[in-house]
């Protein structure tokens, strides 16, 4: 099922690019643009740039751009079909979808899965209410010291003891009970039998960014093990994407100044019942790059905390190394460690909120922690803690942070500065971006080139213009580009973001989006005449090649005489 062109267009067109980014990174009027740092690579100066008019993005230094729907994909991490409907709610808009022919994804298999994860949800909060089990697992939440509140903030439920309590109730289903099975609820055994993969178990509900549950993590609830089962990888579930918690925290806090990450279920439901409730888990993996990323655009200032045991500190120092090259300027990454023995869950029933969140501020920062575990490691040993560090300091693209990192080094080191400490090591400086040499294209180039370039950036020029025969039969590079561009600009008045979207998928895409960068230098007052310039420009290539054509013919037909005459008349006019 592919969604409608018409509809595609029709979100990109209501969609303002000013106002989305603007909610997720503040801009500042810059001429007729908006600008800021990049939010996709690090940066100390603006290079971020915002067309209101074109509707879109672009940036000078790493080269993202792109409409509304590609900064969807790039922020949020989405993929196409979910950016759509992402800002289809947004805007209070339903997706129609229509049959095509393609093979991307499975949209119907995927919509069936997030229906049939939301009813599971629904029926393991209805069995502990309602269950003939329901005061053991009641009895322990109060044990647990668990409101109702958060207990239903959270969704939290709970899957029966016994092989069928989820699969039972789709029995008379085939298809249902195999999405089942893909989903990762039920469990195929070598001999066709299926059962749920759930048992006895506290059931906490994992959501995406848009609030669809698309995993579940189960708790056991007296000693049996694992302690803690997890949803596998699915279609729809990929945990090194996901942080639990993550969804709720958005709906208390659209801006959250801090997000601690934890390790369980529990830690972040604990937490929350102590109005600590900014916390996020990240689902019994190491932290990835891409749940980093998603961190670091949700707040400014990242908390690690682990147990203060051996294992708790080499998980902290794999998450330093995978925070480093992500880092950008005003981002803060800081690691906190438990006493011995204890977690998130069991410290703040103990010592309670005020007294956890002033651990917080304990926080050792990201260079504190990254030459205090140096130091421990390799001791008196300064010159594999040099080599060690040096490694390290080169992956930040943050250069803040790195001079930063390089000038901590140096002190360490006993050397005068850190520019020594760069001779000395052969320390790899960060290359700018060429991109950012070259902050754009500038001149007028070709009459083609123009051409497109205006069309792209102001599509209305194209609107009402006459059909140009001419173009279809120019032997040039590039004049199918402008053929198709007037074509598609011709009837529909769209804007540049709108344009481009009919694009996506072309391997003419790209030159597009850089022409829609290109300073081509006409004003705006000129633009139409420009335009017009360079379209008889090019039907005067036209009429010279075809001249050409005919006059190096030794015969011609009648038509092709009466056609060479009239050329000929032309030319003679243009003198």
């Amino acid at each position: 099922m592919a969604i409608p062109r018409d509809f595609i267009n029709e979100l990109v067109a209501r969609t303002d690019i000013v106002d989305l980014i603007d909610a997720k990174v503040p801009l500042k009027k810059a001429g007729k643009n908006h600008s800021a740092c990049c939010p996709f690579h690090s940066e100390k100066s603006p290079s971020f740039t915002v067309s209101r008019d074109k509707q879109f993005y672009h940036c000078f230094g790493c080269g993202a751009h792109g409409n509304a729907i590609d900064f969807v994909m790039e922020y949020d991490r989405l993929d196409f079909v979910d950016a759509i409907e992402e800002l289809a709610g947004q805007l209070g808009l339903e997706v129609p979808r229509e049959q095509g022919t393609g093979k991307r994804r499975d949209e119907g298999l995927s919509r069936d899965l997030y229906q049939l994860m939301e009813e599971a949800s629904r029926f393991y909060q209805s069995q502990l209410r309602q269950h003939t089990d329901k005061q053991k697992v009641l009895d322990y939440l109060e044990r647990r010291g668990l409101s109702d509140k958060v207990i239903q903030d959270f969704n939290i439920g709970f899957a029966p003891d016994g092989w069928d309590g989820l699969l039972g109730r789709y029995r008379p289903s085939q298809d249902a009970q195999d999405k089942l099975l893909t989903a990762g609820m039920v469990i195929e055994n070598d001999n066709g039998k299926r059962y749920d993969r759930f048992r006895d178990r506290l059931m906490f509900p994992i959501r995406d960014r848009r609030g669809r549950v698309i995993g579940f993590g189960g708790r056991v609830l007296g000693d049996g093990t694992p302690k803690y089962l997890n949803s596998p990888e699915t279609p729809i579930f990929h945990k090194g994407h996901e942080l639990y918690g993550l969804y709720e925290l958005k709906q208390r806090h659209r801006d959250p100044k801090q997000i601690l990450i934890v390790e369980g279920y529990m830690d972040v439901v604990a937490l929350a019942q102590f109005d600590v409730d900014y916390a996020v888990a990240s689902l019994g993996t190491s932290t990835t790059a891409e749940q980093f990323q998603l961190l670091l655009r949700s707040a400014k200032e990242v908390i690690c905390c682990y147990d203060g045991d051996k294992a708790g500190y080499e998980a902290a120092w794999r998450a330093l190394e995978t925070a480093l090259p992500l880092i950008k300027p005003g981002d803060l990454v800081k690691f906190m460690f438990l006493p011995q023995g204890e977690d998130p869950d069991s410290l703040v029933r103990q010592v309670g909120k005020e007294a956890f969140e002033q651990l917080i501020t304990q926080a050792k920062l990201l260079p504190e922690f990254l030459f205090d575990t140096l130091a421990d490691r390799h001791g008196a040993d300064k010159g594999t803690l040099a080599k060690q560090a040096m490694a390290l300091i080169e992956k930040v693209q943050d250069t803040v942070l790195q001079s930063l990192l390089l000038d901590n080094l140096a002190y360490k080191l006993g050397m005068n500065s850190a520019e020594e400490l760069k001779r000395k090591l052969g320390f790899k400086a960060i290359k700018p971006s060429q991109s950012l040499q070259n902050k754009a294209l500038k001149g007028r180039g070709t009459p083609l080139r123009l051409a497109i370039a205006l069309l792209v950036q102001h599509p209305h020029l194209g609107n009402q213009l006459p059909e140009q025969p001419a173009l279809k039969h120019i032997k040039m590079e590039g004049i199918d580009l402008l053929a198709l561009l007037l074509d598609r600009t011709r009837t529909d008045k769209i804007n540049s973001a709108q344009l481009l979207e009919q694009f996506r998928g072309d391997d003419k895409l790209d030159t597009l989006k850089k022409l829609t960068q290109w300073e081509h230098q006409v004003a705006d007052e000129n633009l139409q005449q420009e335009f017009k310039k360079a379209l008889i420009w090019l039907n005067n290539q036209y009429i010279e090649q075809r001249y050409q054509e005919l006059s190096l013919k030794q015969q011609h037909t009648k038509e092709e005489r009466m056609q060479l005459q009239k050329l000929i008349a032309v030319m003679q006019s243009r003198t």
